[in-house]
């Protein structure tokens, strides 16, 4: 695989850590937006997380000139329609910190027998030569009432997975970043720079 640096559209720091990680052996330079001084802010206007996903990453590369990463990702919550999806991050309103969020996650679903979530992430790739590919994954799992873990960030802390009977935050980054709906979207990303070759 052609080593190469690549920009990833976030200024979000614990999804930095795990694209540094999950990213590590494909590129000899991962950078995000907090890299850049004069890039001017994104607005998420897409109706999915693909939608989003490309904004970002088409805005990155267009004014950087250089390939870049966006990555749209949020929590899906069957009992909740599909809430909060592509306002995850801004669930409790805007600027809200991610216990505000878990607290109205958790409000929401008082008396709600159905529990089941799933974690989803779309990554869109552009590159300096026009081309756009997506990269799809989803982690499957449940809600829990009570928060556990002090790992990870986000809803990591309530969203459990049978498999591990642990939460998220509970498993700590190397389990997490093997199973994780960005770390499923990235493998994709991966097998597609190696089908290059």
């Amino acid at each position: 695989m052609n080593r190469r640096t690549i920009v990833i559209a976030t200024k979000n720091n614990g999804k930095l850590r795990e694209f540094k990680s999950i990213l590590a052996d494909a590129y000899d330079d991962i950078l995000s937006l907090t890299d850049f001084d004069d890039i001017p802010d994104i607005e998420e206007t897409g109706f999915s997380f693909r939608e989003n996903a490309l904004i970002k990453a088409k805005a990155t590369s267009d004014f950087l000139g250089m390939d870049a990463i966006g990555d749209d990702s949020g929590l899906v919550v069957d009992a909740l329609g599909g809430a909060p999806g592509i306002y995850s991050a801004r669930y409790a309103g805007d600027g809200a910190s991610d216990d505000e969020n878990n607290k109205k996650l958790l409000s929401e679903l008082k008396g709600e027998k159905n529990k089941s979530a799933r974690f989803v992430c779309c990554i869109a790739l552009v590159l300096v030569n026009g081309t756009q590919e997506f990269f799809e994954g989803e982690c499957c799992g449940q809600i829990i009432q009570e928060k556990r873990g002090e790992s990870g960030f986000g809803y990591d802390p309530v969203f459990y997975v049978p498999q591990y009977e642990k939460t998220m935050a509970e498993l700590g980054p190397d389990i997490k970043n093997s199973i994780s709906h960005r770390a499923i979207a990235s493998e994709k990303l991966l097998s597609y720079f190696s089908n290059l070759k």
